[in-house]
This record gives C-alpha cells, sequence and structure tokens, in this order.
C-alpha cells in the first residue's frame, strides 16, 4: 500500500514539474513576442548601439548621437547586428537578451550550490519575470545591461572556485561592452587579487583603445559623451534617471545637496562593503553580498541610474534565499521589491515620467538592506577575525527527481 501512494505521489510531483517548466516557458516566451511585433532593431536602446554601427560602417562618428553612452569596443561589437536585417533584430534581440538574463540567474543559483532543477530555480525565474518590473522593461528596451546582469553571476560564480583571473576576464570583458560593473574592481582590490584585477583594467583598456584607432574620432567617448554624462544629460533622459543625485532636485532639494547627500550614502556603502569583506565568514554569501553592495553604492551617485540596473542585484541576493543570514531573508529586501510590483499603483506616481521616484526608492531600501546587515565584524570575534560558520542552507528539493535534494 505504501509503494502504491510512493508512487502515486512520484507521478504527481513528476507531472507538477512538467507543468512547471511548460508555464515558465510561456511566461519567458510571452515578452519576446511582444516585441517582436511591436519594435524595431529589438528594442528602443538597442537601436541606439545598432545606429551607431550602422553610422560607422558608413564612415561617420558613432558618437554624434550624444545617447550613445558606450565605449568604441561596444561599437565592434553591435556591428554583426547592424548587418542583419531589421526583422530578424525584433526576434533575436529580446530572445538574446531573455537567454542572458536566464543564464545570469543559473549562475547565481550555482554560487550556491542549487540546482537548476530545483523549485527554487523554477519559482525565482518566475517571480522575477512576473513580479519584477524591471525584468519585462530590459527585455522591451533590450538594453546592454544584461551583459552586466549575466557576466556579474558567472564572475563570481569563477570566484567561489578561485578562478579569479578568469572572474577578471569575464567583468573587464563586460565592461569593455558597458562600463556598468567598473565598480566590482573594487572586490579585487579588498581580496587582493592583483592578477584579477589586471584583468578587469586590461581587457577593457585594450578592446576600447583597438577600437577607438579604428574610429573616425578615436577621442570621441572622452570629448563628447564624458561631457554629456557630467552635465546630467538632458530633459528626456533625466526624467528616467532612478539615483539621488538626479530625483532629489525633481522634489526641491538643490543639486549640490543631492549629490552631497547620495556621495555620503555611497561612500558609506563602500565602507560597509569593505567591511562585509572584513568579516570572512566561509560560504558564498560574503562573495555575492560584497560585490552587490558595491553596485548598489555606484548606483546611487551613478548617472545614468535606470531600473533595470536593479537586475544586476536583485537575482544575485534572491539566490541566497535558502542560507540563514542572507539579505534576502530580512523584510527590508521585500519592502524594497514593493515599488516594482507590476500593475500596483502608486498615488501621484501613475505617469511613466514618475516612475524613476519608486525606482530610486527601490535601490535606496535595497542599497540599505545590505548594508546593515555587516555594519562590522561579527560578534563575539576577536579584534575583528571572524570565528567561522557555516551557514545553514535549506534543502532545495529538485522538480524532476522527487525525493532527491539539490
Amino acid at each position: 500500500m505504501n509503494e502504491g501512494k510512493s508512487d502515486i505521489s512520484g507521478w504527481l510531483v513528476r507531472r507538477a514539474s512538467r507543468h512547471a517548466w511548460a508555464a515558465l516557458g510561456a511566461v519567458l516566451c510571452a515578452p519576446v513576442v511582444g516585441v517582436a511585433r511591436g519594435a524595431s532593431d529589438g528594442g528602443m536602446d538597442n537601436a541606439i548601439v545598432v545606429r551607431a554601427a550602422r553610422a560607422w560602417l558608413d564612415g561617420g562618428s558613432p558618437y554624434a548621437d550624444p545617447h550613445f553612452l558606450y565605449l568604441p569596443s561596444a561599437v565592434l561589437a553591435a556591428v554583426p547586428q547592424a548587418l542583419l536585417p531589421p526583422y530578424a533584430l525584433r526576434v533575436l534581440v529580446p530572445l538574446t537578451v531573455t537567454a542572458l538574463l536566464v543564464t545570469g540567474w543559473a549562475c547565481a543559483l550555482r554560487i550556491h550550490g542549487i540546482p537548476g532543477r530545483s523549485r527554487l530555480a523554477v519559482l525565482g525565474l518566475t517571480a522575477l519575470a512576473l513580479g519584477f518590473a524591471p525584468f519585462g522593461h530590459l527585455v522591451t528596451l533590450g538594453n546592454w545591461t544584461v551583459t552586466a546582469a549575466a557576466a556579474l553571476p558567472l564572475a563570481l560564480l569563477l570566484a567561489s572556485r578561485e578562478r579569479w583571473v578568469a572572474a577578471g576576464v569575464v567583468i573587464g570583458a563586460a565592461v569593455a561592452l558597458k562600463p556598468l560593473l567598473a565598480p566590482v574592481a573594487l572586490l579585487f582590490l579588498f581580496a587582493r587579487r592583483w592578477r584579477g584585477l589586471a584583468a578587469v583594467a586590461l581587457v577593457p583598456a585594450v578592446a576600447s583603445g583597438g577600437a577607438a584607432l579604428l574610429m573616425p574620432d578615436p577621442a570621441g567617448f572622452v570629448t563628447r559623451t564624458l561631457p554629456f554624462l557630467l552635465r546630467g544629460h538632458d530633459g528626456f533622459v533625466r526624467r528616467y534617471e532612478a539615483s539621488p543625485v538626479a530625483v532629489l532636485p525633481r522634489v526641491g532639494v538643490p543639486a549640490g545637496a543631492a549629490a552631497l547627500l547620495a556621495f555620503a550614502a555611497a561612500g558609506a556603502g563602500v565602507w560597509c562593503a569593505y567591511r562585509r569583506w572584513r568579516r570572512a565568514d566561509p560560504g558564498p554569501l560574503r562573495l555575492v553580498e560584497t560585490a552587490v553592495l558595491l553596485m548598489l553604492s555606484a548606483f546611487l551617485v551613478s548617472r545614468p541610474s535606470y531600473d533595470h540596473y536593479l537586475l544586476v542585484a536583485v537575482p544575485l541576493l534572491l539566490a541566497g534565499l535558502p542560507f540563514s543570514g542572507a539579505v534576502a531573508r530580512t523584510p527590508w529586501f521585500w519592502l524594497a521589491l514593493v515599488p516594482q510590483v507590476p500593475g500596483f499603483s502608486w498615488p501621484w506616481l501613475e505617469p511613466v515620467t514618475r516612475r524613476a521616484f519608486r525606482d530610486c526608492l527601490t535601490l535606496c531600501v535595497m542599497a540599505f538592506a545590505v548594508a546593515v546587515r555587516w555594519p562590522g565584524p561579527p560578534l563575539g570575534s576577536r579584534h575583528g577575525r571572524p570565528e567561522p560558520a557555516e551557514p545553514t542552507a535549506v534543502a532545495a528539493r529538485v522538480l524532476t527527481r522527487p525525493g532527491q535534494h539539490g
């Protein structure tokens, strides 16, 4: 009788597993189809990079467009897209963005040893796709932030296996495409991984320097893009920036005071990240949370800073949910995500031009949630040197193999 019940329960779990995977596939494919039907060049942000590559192929300067904010190496990386017809980009770009987001989530899970067939893998990715608005925004826009969202988990996975040089190459390649992950160089500095730090610096320097020699204006990034960034962009872009530097002046705070507050918060975040690294407790949470806090601190002062930048941090924190002491187990983490729930109505913040206020709230609360967890050495340590204690993990059950733990 017991064997019969076991067979029935196993059959039910297998059926539920197949349905869960099918539902997840539908959830991921729906935005791809939507973008393919309504967007040109795979999304508005991707179209900017494609136009820059086409301008270069036609003999012009890619930096003639002030909204092209990438290094010269990104121009060469976008050339294959420039050679494809628009109907192909409509499908390939959102499909590639989705695939890279899934890859980043898979790497974030593997950092903690959680298998891709676990319940957390399926439910977590479904929650990101359905309950986290920046996920859909990134697929719709086709922004190259997705390269950082995939590269950072992969680099941390390599670093957790003591392959710091390979991790540095991955971060450097991502910086060459979009300089979003440059703050992660501080992680290599904290860890005193000098070869990895050299890779972080040399890969984009060589790639961008070589690509700049092929441009009609080799110094275009310095003479055009950097001044545009320092001025705070134009009025159109400024309405969507989520950093306190851009949001606080919109509510009457003087620009100088807003910048001072934001830089003070970012500096405190970097200090907390350093203290988090100094705790030296075993397990991957130390590596992940230090890198995430460095990125969130940078987003507090960076121009621009958009809602989809959060995809660099949130999946990494969410993947640590099974472990005791993880940031994802604190109420502040979940409170920070509330403004990003799709369809949730906020008084006076419904217009898309006011979405930056919600994004700024999420960014600040998320940075606070990570920073306050690690202000100093653990209790009971001597001279700031912690006594190691392996974090306790909740077993992640494998969906496709009933009864086996991940």
